[in-house]
């Protein structure tokens, strides 16, 4: 759309352009692969062919220009934005304080909001400790990006309360001083939620539902089911170790479980960016299971109505861990907080809120060294595609709304994000304003097609207005000429946006051809017309994301670590 970007624009855009690259470290395949006579007939029931879509585009090519690559590897944790970005949930009300990470399930609002609550009531409540008054700080943070600023030393709070004790194993394991306070502040477990049929199926098969039927299930092809990234989600890294546990017990990482792990993860087809994501593609009909805590289960009746509910791995008790050297002065008010905490009052309104329930279940997993599961985590970003690679296609909007601040930053995201594409996936880039231009053919990721990548990125320029679908289209049209001769690639399109279609064809045009190619689009925006975005996103179950300048390469590149 052509209109002047204010400096906020852009750095929305920037953000998304980095949120583009994170979805990708995030694992989101959900794809149908279907042979290129198959889609062509269901396209031409549906409508218009992709091909007379397409026909309708002026689409230009550009030179392919090298840039310079940097070869230096890529930590994620490099691209943290300040931790203002995660605000207080409840802040110090005295000059001695601790203030404690905490994971989000309890730390929000609502029935997620519980330790909000106590801290709450515990600032208000006058406390004394060694004769000073004294509060907490509450930061809501999921554990996985808590436990990247803890040991990355860009900001470390005086405790954490992560939902399960595998990450205090792992910032444990990376030399930072921990001591485990308190093992179970409220109570929680993971479990496998699903659809009474299928569960119903299983169990006249297998006898019963555990996590070695489900794998067994998942490698059979005999039940779908979609799990969340083991870098950020506590569920995801709860489901690997357990999983990994189940195909060698005596080493997680031997031969034995890369080959069983692999095998599964091949009929896998979803692996999402968010719960959320995840539950709506439930909903659709494109799963038949996935993984969740009880306190959620507990608190959404539509789920149990639908769901059966079936523990698994470590329990997710929130256990607390000093951080540090803490003063004496800080351990008493942490301990204080505590057994606060641990009142049958409190506990009470926990059990109301969905936790303490399940109690008699005992985690199936002894203790697991902090170092191991941080190589689960390699193995699992090495294997997630199974033996599939991702074929990949970045749009990049250049209308004139994108001139100046709002370019740069989208320049710098996408050649962050770069650093964590593997070299074995395919990607190509297309810009757009009026017309389309595709900037770099889809080919495999070498540091030939990665310098080409580079140099198309800073060649990228502003001008004109946005024509949005017409770049889909032209995108879906170059990853399916990718999948007609390799179908086992999974396709995905990035788009990259600050406003809304002015030019080209439109949603309602389309949307039957992009429903037949089941490609998912993530879409990444920043102050962007988001609701637009989000029904592009919704088509086939990806992700939207209204990025914000400060942590978008963060976000992009958790996604394309996990991703790509």
């Amino acid at each position: 759309m052509a209109r002047v970007g204010s400096p906020k624009k852009l750095l929305i855009l920037l953000g998304a352009a980095v949120f583009v690259f994170t979805v990708v470290y995030f694992g989101i395949s959900l794809t149908k692969n279907l042979g290129k006579d198959d889609v062509q007939v269901n396209a031409e029931k549906a409508g218009k062919t992709l091909e007379s879509i397409v026909q309708d585009i002026k689409v230009n090519q550009t030179d392919l220009v090298k840039g310079q690559v940097n070869l230096d590897a890529a930590k994620l944790k490099d691209s943290l934005p300040n931790i203002s970005k995660y605000p207080a949930q409840v802040d110090k009300t005295t000059d001695a304080y601790v203030e404690i990470f905490s994971s989000t399930e309890k730390a929000g609002s609502g029935t997620d909001g519980w330790l909000t609550e106590v801290a709450t009531d515990f600032n208000n409540a006058g406390i004394m400790v060694d004769g000073k008054p004294v509060s907490v700080r509450i930061r809501g943070i999921a554990s996985g990006v808590a436990a990247d600023y803890i040991t990355s030393g860009k900001y470390v709070p005086d405790a954490f309360s992560p939902s399960n004790e595998l990450w205090g194993e792992m910032i444990k394991s990376e030399g930072v001083q921990t001591q485990l306070v308190e093992k179970k502040l409220a109570g929680n477990v993971a479990g496998i939620l699903i659809s009474k049929s299928k569960n119903e199926e299983l169990i006249k098969k297998y006898g019963a539902i555990n996590i070695k039927t489900v794998t067994d299930a998942v490698s059979a092809n005999e039940l779908a089911m979609g799990y969340t990234n083991p870098f950020a989600s506590s569920t995801g890294l709860n489901f690997l170790i357990t999983a990994l546990d189940t195909f060698d017990s005596s080493n997680l990482l031997s031969d034995k479980a890369k080959k069983g792990f692999e095998t599964f993860q091949n009929n896998i087809p979803f692996v999402a960016y968010t719960t959320l994501q995840m539950r709506d593609s439930a909903k659709s009909g494109v799963l038949d299971g996935f993984m969740l805590e009880y306190q959620t289960y507990a608190n959404s009746p539509e789920l149990q109505s639908d769901y059966v509910f079936t523990p698994f791995g470590v329990r997710h008790d929130s256990p607390v861990y000093a951080i540090g050297n803490l003063s004496s002065e800080k351990t008493n008010i942490l301990k204080t907080f505590i057994d606060f905490a641990k009142q049958d009052k409190y506990q009470k309104l926990a059990t109301k809120y969905g936790f303490n329930h399940l109690n008699e279940y005992k985690s199936e997993l002894g203790p697991v060294n902090g170092s191991v599961i941080s190589k689960a985590q390699e193995l699992w970003k090495e294997k997630k595609n199974g033996t599939k690679n991702i074929c990949a296609v970045f749009i990049a909007d250049v209308s004139g709304s994108m001139a100046g601040e709002p370019l740069n930053k989208l320049k710098q995201s996408l050649l962050q994000g770069a650093n964590f594409i593997g070299k074995d996936n395919r990607v190509g880039l297309i810009s757009y304003s009026n017309n389309v231009t595709i900037n770099l053919p889809i080919q495999p990721f070498d540091i030939t097609q990665r310098s080409y990548f580079v140099g198309a990125v800073n060649s990228l320029e502003a001008n004109g207005n946005t024509a949005t679908f017409d770049a889909i289209a032209v995108a879906t049209q170059m990853i399916q000429e990718q999948t007609a001769s390799n179908p086992d690639l999974k396709p995905m399109i990035f788009v990259l946006s600050d406003g809304a279609t002015n030019r080209g064809h439109s949603l309602d045009e389309i949307r039957s051809v992009l429903e037949t190619y089941q490609i998912p689009i993530y879409t990444i925006g920043y102050n962007a017309k988001i609701e637009a975005l989000q029904s592009i996103s919704s088509i086939n179950e990806a992700a939207s994301i209204n990025a914000d300048t400060d942590n978008v390469v963060y976000q992009l590149g958790n996604l394309f670590n996990a991703q790509m």
